[in-house]
C-alpha cells in the first residue's frame, strides 16, 4: 500500500503562458480601474505604527529581537543580523536556509530527511531545538519560513534572559507581513526547471475608515522532487487583521499550510573511502512511499496599548501546531564489498505537535535625573506538547544494491510497535523578567537583565506507557552588556550572557537530570553608515556544560561541556546609489572540551569557515519603455568541511555554491509589470549541507532555473 502517492500537475508545461501573465492580469482588471472616465482615488491616514520597523533596500538600522522593543542596531550589545524584504525577493527565497544564507556562522544540522528546519549558530543547533521564532514567539513547526515572512532576524549567542529554554548559538525571528492602511495587490506566478510551479495572491489594504485593515497572503507551489522519484507540494493560506487605533493596536493573523515534501535520507558514506558512495546523485536509495504528509496552523493575537507618553504594555497568545504521518525505507546497514544495502520499512501513523504561548510585557521610558532608562517588565507561560502515536517497525532486509537499484521489493511497513508508539513530551514553563537598558550620556550606554524560569518537563513512550524523563527546575538567567558610541553612526560593545535549556529523553530513562547552562562572553563593533552600510564584527566565547552523555546503555548523566569560540563579520546595505550588498564571514571553533568518548572531538555539521557575498546593481532605466527598470545580481557562499557525526569518523567536503537573477520591470497603465529570472546553484555544483550520520547524509540541491512574473498595483 502506497499512502503517498501523487498525481502529476499540469503546470509542469506553463512555462509560455507564465510569461504572459502580467499582461493578461492587467487587460482583466484595467476596466476596474476608472468610472466615467476617472480613476477612483482613496485616501487614508495612518498612524506612524503602521508601517513601525519597515525598511527599504539591503540596509538594515531597527531590530525588534535584540532587546523585544524596537531598537536600533547600534544599542544592542549582541551581534544582531537582519535579512530585509528586498533581499528575499531579489533571491526568491522559498525557505529558512535560504533565508540564512548571507548570514555569518551559520550552517544546516540533520533535518530529519528534509522534513524539518534545522539550523546550527555558532556551532550549537539541531531541528527541533526551540530556536526559531515567529514575531517573537517560539514556534514548534516544521516549515517556518512560509509565504507570509517578511523578513528575517537573528540575535546571536545566549537568549534565553529575553526568551526562555534554547541553545546558546543565539535565536531565529522571522516576522511576518503585517495588514497596511493603503491598497496594495500583488499577483505573481512562477515556473521551475524541476517541471513545476506556482502562484502567490497578497493583497491588504483598509476596511472602511475607523483604522482597520486586512490582509490575504495565498500560496500554492508544486514541482516534481529533484532526484528520481518524488513531489514537492505547499499550499498556505494566512488572513489577518490589524486596527490602528490613536493609543492601541490589535492584530489577529492565522496561517493554515498543508504539505507534502519526500522523505529523503540522502546519500551514504562509503567506509573505504570516507566519501560519499560514488552514484548518480539523483538517485535514490529508498522507496517512492519515502514521504511526509502534513498540516500546521498558527494563530496569533496580539495587542499594544500606550498608557501613556511614557508606558506601553502588549498582550500576546499563540497557539501553533504540526500534525504529520511519514513512511521511510530507512537505511541501516551498508555493505562496502557488494553494494548492497540493507534497509528497514519504518512509519509514523500520527504526529501532533503544539504550543500555546502567553506573554505580557510592559514598556517604560523614564528620565532619573539625566539618566534615561528604557524599561521591559515581563511575564511569559509556554506549554509545549509533542505526541507520535503508532509507530510502525518493519523488518530489516537487505539485497538492495545501490549500483543496480531495483525498487518496488521493500514493501510498506504496518505492523505497529508498541514499545516505541505514544511517545509523548510535555514541557511547561513560567517566567518573569526585567531589562533595563541605560543611556548614561551621548557616549555610554548600559544594558541589564534578569530572568527567573520555572519548567516541568515529562517525556516517555509505550503502551502501556513508560516515563523516561520526569523533572522540575528553576533558573535564574542574566545578561549584561556596554556599549560606548564612537559616532553617532558607530559603537563599540561587550557583554555577557546566559542560556539553559531542558534535559529530555523520550526513549531512554534519564530520570531527573539538571538542564544544560550556556554562558557567553562577546565582545564587538558595530557601523551603520546613512544610506550605505551597515556592518558587525564580533569575537565569541560560548560555553555549553550539563550536557547529556550515555554512561553505558541504562545510564546517563550530565557530564558534557562543549566550547565554541570564533568570529565574525557581517555587512549589509549599499557601496553605491545603485549597487548593493550582503555578505558575512564567520571562523567559528565548535568542539568537545568534557566527554568519556569525543573529548576534542569537533561539533558535527559546524563548519570552522563560511562566507558569502552577494552584490545587485540596479541599472534603472535602460530605455526599452518609458520609466522601466533592469536589476540583476550574483554571488556566492562558501561552507568549509564539516565533521560528519560526533566522533569525527567521516568529514563532508567544503563546497562554494553560486547564485543570479535579473530582473525587469515596467509601468503598464499605473501597475508595475516585473519579471525576474533566477538561478541557484548557477555551476551545478555537488554538495554534501548537512549529515545525520554515515547513512544519512544529505545531498545539496542541483542547478534550479526559476522563471517569475507579477503584477503590482
Amino acid at each position: 500500500m502506497n499512502k503517498f502517492a501523487i498525481e502529476k500537475t499540469t503546470l509542469r508545461h506553463g512555462w509560455p503562458l507564465l510569461a504572459l501573465l502580467p499582461f493578461s492580469i492587467q487587460a482583466a482588471i484595467v476596466d476596474n480601474k476608472t468610472v466615467d472616465g476617472k480613476e477612483d482615488t482613496m485616501v487614508v491616514s495612518a498612524t506612524p505604527g503602521a508601517q513601525a520597523g519597515k525598511e527599504i533596500g539591503y540596509q538594515p538600522h531597527k531590530t525588534v529581537t535584540g532587546t523585544r522593543t524596537e531598537s536600533r542596531l547600534l544599542d544592542v550589545p549582541q551581534a544582531v543580523n537582519v535579512v530585509p524584504t528586498q533581499v528575499l525577493e531579489d533571491r526568491a527565497v522559498r525557505n529558512i536556509d535560504e533565508a540564512l544564507y548571507n548570514v555569518s556562522g551559520i550552517t544546516q544540522s540533520n533535518t530529519l530527511g528534509g522534513t524539518q528546519d534545522a539550523i546550527i549558530k555558532r556551532g550549537f543547533g539541531d531541528n527541533r531545538d526551540g530556536s526559531i521564532f515567529r514575531d517573537g514567539v517560539r514556534s514548534i513547526q516544521a516549515r517556518n519560513f512560509t509565504p507570509s515572512s517578511d523578513r528575517v532576524e537573528v540575535l546571536k549567542g545566549p537568549a534565553s534572559m529575553l526568551y526562555g529554554m534554547g541553545e546558546p548559538g543565539g535565536v531565529i525571528n522571522i516576522i511576518s507581513k503585517k495588514p497596511e492602511l493603503v491598497q496594495k495587490t500583488h499577483i505573481e506566478g512562477w515556473g521551475s526547471s524541476f517541471k513545476g510551479g506556482g502562484g502567490q495572491l497578497d493583497v491588504t489594504g483598509p476596511l472602511g475608515t475607523s483604522g482597520l485593515a486586512y490582509r490575504m497572503v495565498v500560496d500554492h507551489d508544486e514541482t516534481d522532487y529533484w532526484r528520481n522519484f518524488g513531489r514537492n507540494r505547499q499550499t498556505t493560506i494566512a488572513p489577518s487583521l490589524m486596527w490602528y487605533g490613536e493609543d492601541t493596536t490589535v492584530r489577529v493573523a492565522y496561517e493554515h499550510m498543508e504539505y507534502l515534501t519526500p522523505f529523503d535520507r540522502g546519500t551514504i558514506i562509503d567506509p573505504k573511502t570516507g566519501k560519499p558512495v560514488n552514484t548518480p546523485r539523483d538517485r535514490r536509495f529508498d522507496e517512492s512511499y519515502n514521504a511526509t504528509r502534513g498540516d500546521q496552523d498558527s494563530v496569533t493575537m496580539q495587542v499594544d496599548r500606550n498608557l501613556n507618553d511614557r508606558w506601553k504594555s502588549s498582550l500576546t497568545y499563540s497557539y501553533n501546531r504540526n500534525r504529520y504521518s511519514d513512511n521511510q525505507a530507512r537505511a541501516t546497514k551498508y555493505n562496502a564489498n557488494t553494494g548492497v544495502l540493507t534497509r528497514q520499512p519504518d512509519a509514523t501513523g500520527y504526529a501532533h505537535s503544539q504550543a500555546q504561548i502567553v506573554q505580557l510585557t510592559l514598556n517604560g521610558d523614564i528620565d532619573w535625573g539625566r539618566i534615561n532608562h528604557q524599561l521591559l517588565f515581563g511575564f511569559d507561560y509556554e506549554a509545549d506538547r509533542t505526541f507520535r502515536g503508532d509507530m510502525m517497525r518493519g523488518t530489516a532486509t537487505s539485497g538492495f544494491n545501490i549500483y543496480n537499484p531495483v525498487y518496488g521489493q521493500l514493501p510498506a511497513s504496518i505492523a505497529v510497535n508498541a514499545k516505541d508508539s505514544d511517545q509523548r513530551e510535555n514541557i511547561d514553563s513560567k517566567a518573569l523578567f526585567m531589562q533595563d537598558a541605560i543611556r548614561l550620556n551621548d557616549r555610554w550606554q548600559l544594558l541589564g537583565g534578569l530572568r527567573y524560569d520555572t519548567f516541568d518537563v515529562m517525556a516517555g513512550k509505550g503502551r502501556p506507557f513508560l516515563t523516561n524523563t520526569d523533572s522540575s527546575y528553576h533558573r535564574v538567567v542574566p545578561r549584561a552588556g556596554i556599549i560606548y558610541s564612537l559616532t553617532s553612526y558607530s559603537s563599540l560593545y561587550a557583554s555577557y550572557s546566559g542560556s539553559f535549556k531542558p534535559n529530555s529523553n523520550i526513549a531512554n530513562n534519564i530520570g531527573a537530570l539538571p538542564p544544560e547552562i550556556g554562558k557567553s562572553y562577546e565582545i564587538g563593533a558595530k557601523l551603520d553608515l546613512p544610506n550605505r552600510i551597515t556592518g558587525n564584527v564580533a569575537l565569541f566565547d560560548i560555553e555549553k556544560q550539563n550536557v547529556m552523555v550515555k554512561v553505558d546503555d541504562n545510564l546517563y548523566r550530565t557530564a558534557g561541556k562543549v566550547r565554541s569560540q570564533g568570529v565574525e563579520l557581517d555587512l549589509a546595505g549599499s557601496l553605491t546609489d545603485t549597487l548593493s550588498l550582503i555578505g558575512s564571514y564567520a571562523y567559528t571553533d565548535a568542539r568537545v572540551t568534557a566527554d568519556p568518548e569525543n573529548t576534542g572531538k569537533r561539533m558535527p555539521n559546524a563548519a570552522r569557515h563560511t562566507a558569502s557575498l552577494f552584490l545587485t546593481q540596479d541599472f534603472g532605466n535602460i530605455g526599452m519603455a518609458t520609466g522601466d527598470d533592469l536589476r540583476a545580481g550574483a554571488g556566492a557562499r562558501y561552507v568549509s568541511r564539516r565533521a560528519g557525526d560526533a566522533a569525527n569518523t567521516f568529514y563532508l567536503d567544503d563546497y562554494t555554491v553560486a547564485d543570479a537573477f535579473i530582473a525587469y520591470s515596467l509601468p503598464l497603465n499605473g501597475y508595475k509589470v516585473k519579471w525576474q529570472l533566477n538561478v541557484k546553484n548557477l555551476f551545478d555544483q555537488t554538495y554534501y549541507p548537512s549529515s545525520g550520520n554515515n547513512l544519512r547524509v544529505a545531498i545539496g540541491e542541483p542547478r534550479q532555473v526559476v522563471l517569475r512574473a507579477s503584477i503590482d498595483f
